[in-house]
């Protein structure tokens, strides 16, 4: 069962299902919220995600697809956790790659907004790719 949290601890989650996709995003936002060239995403359930200590904040932004997106993050850290659709719908959200306590393999992950990609970033040959928001 994949686990993971903040930077200091403060806030702890597993999840308990299979997760539904790995994403890594070029869009402007996850290259400022990762403060690197991309963010990893990891799709699951909103069901499958079960907090285990503390209590994530959160702030709402708009997203390059027209969406509003909350943005959970620890409230000492500051460590961003995971997105979820700012309206409570839907039944998945994204848990943040670099939040997890094991590396995930990105072999599989699927490239979206790739037509904002830093120079320089090269996408594997074989990965699925869309230049904005898969449909």
């Amino acid at each position: 069962m994949p686990t993971g949290g903040c930077q200091c601890g403060a806030v702890r989650y597993e999840i308990t299902g299979a997760p539904h996709a790995l994403y890594v995003c070029h869009c402007r936002e996850c290259r400022k919220q990762s403060a690197s060239a991309f963010g990893i995403s990891l799709e699951v359930a909103r069901a499958d995600l079960r907090l285990t200590r503390g209590t994530p904040a959160h702030w709402t932004r708009p997203a390059d697809s027209g969406r509003r997106l909350a943005c959970l993050f620890c409230p000492a850290c500051g460590s961003r956790l995971w997105h979820e659709p700012a309206d409570g719908a839907g039944l998945t959200l994204t848990v943040k790659g670099g939040s997890l306590d094991e590396p995930l393999d990105l072999t599989p992950a699927i490239h979206i907004w790739t037509a904002r990609k830093l120079e320089g970033v090269i996408i594997p040959a074989h990965a699925r790719q869309f230049p904005g928001e898969p449909e």
